[in-house]
């Protein structure tokens, strides 16, 4: 196995990336005959394959780095990667954007690029953190260039003030898998005592602080003795989905409102994998294609 490989997933990982290789489609033939440039950009793109593992390895991220934490060493089954998906859509792409912090990564998508040989000039890959990567090419003219957008991280790497820049461009089509149970649900102890690295990290990325009341519910009684008691509820699951979608439909003209679930179990939801349109004017048709397949698949 080479050691830069991906290796991470399950039954969830297949149906996230069909369902992103069905949209590519869908986008290029929708924008063949329009005077835009088309961009693929993929924020975390890995080495072009995903070693699968098993579920259990599945749910064992890191919550705030790069780097999985696998805890099996038998591998399933090598799935293509999302960059390697995205180069052999027809018709293709104008250009390819490939983001990777990883050094050894990186050198995996100079090698599937190099397999590529056509298309090779119009391949980008950066090696950086994604968050300033996708920032800085955000600060691009758009009039002229379409994009959609790949985010997906293990864990919360993703910050807010990112996703706002993309939804600023008035360009792009993103695709974002939010760690609903793997990262943001942990990160909320029942008891609502929440570490403070933990709670900066939280303000980072949903990008405001005003998160705890809607995820807690306190309670201030009396106990048998009345003495001052105070009892904290924690919010189920359905309610940080939804806090999240609302927090994106706050900012792009066109969100999902059924992101798909992708989960181990149908009671350990991990992801959800939302879609949201920058661009006012094709964010009705790509609302429905996206709504399409995320129900169909």
């Amino acid at each position: 196995m080479n050691a830069a490989t991906h290796r991470f997933g399950g039954s969830w990982t297949e149906r996230k990336l069909a369902i992103l290789k069905k949209y590519l489609g869908a986008y290029n033939q929708a924008l063949k005959k329009q005077p835009f440039r088309k961009m693929y950009v993929d924020a975390f793109a890995g080495s072009g394959s995903i070693e699968q593992i098993s579920a259990r390895a599945a749910n064992a991220p890191s919550l705030f780095d790069d780097i999985p934490i696998p805890t099996s060493d038998s591998p399933e089954k090598m799935l293509e990667g999302s960059a390697s998906i995205a180069l052999q859509i027809s018709p293709p792409f104008d250009e390819w954007v490939f983001i990777e912090k990883n050094a050894n990564r990186c050198a995996d998508l100079e090698r599937l690029r190099g397999s590529y040989p056509d298309l090779a000039p119009r391949i980008q890959i950066r090696r950086g953190e994604a968050n300033e990567e996708l920032k800085n090419l955000c600060e691009m003219d758009w009039s002229s260039t379409r994009a959609v957008m790949f985010l997906d991280p293990y864990g919360m790497q993703v910050e807010w003030q990112t996703i706002e820049k993309i939804a600023q461009t008035q360009a792009v089509d993103m695709w974002l898998l939010f760690p609903l149970g793997i990262g943001l649900n942990r990160t909320l102890p029942r008891s609502g005592d929440i570490p403070t690295a933990w709670i900066r990290r939280i303000n980072l990325f949903l990008g405001t602080d005003e998160w705890y009341e809607e995820f807690y519910t306190v309670e201030h009684n009396q106990d048998i003795f009345g003495q001052p008691h105070r009892e904290i509820t924690k919010a189920r699951i359905e309610v940080l989905a939804r806090f999240f979608i609302k927090r994106l439909e706050e900012i792009f003209p066109g969100v999902a409102p059924n992101p798909a679930v992708l989960s181990i179990t149908a009671n350990n939801p991990m992801y959800l994998f939302c879609f949201a349109a920058a661009n006012a004017r094709g964010a009705k048709i790509a609302l429905n294609i996206a709504k399409h397949l995320l129900n169909k698949i």
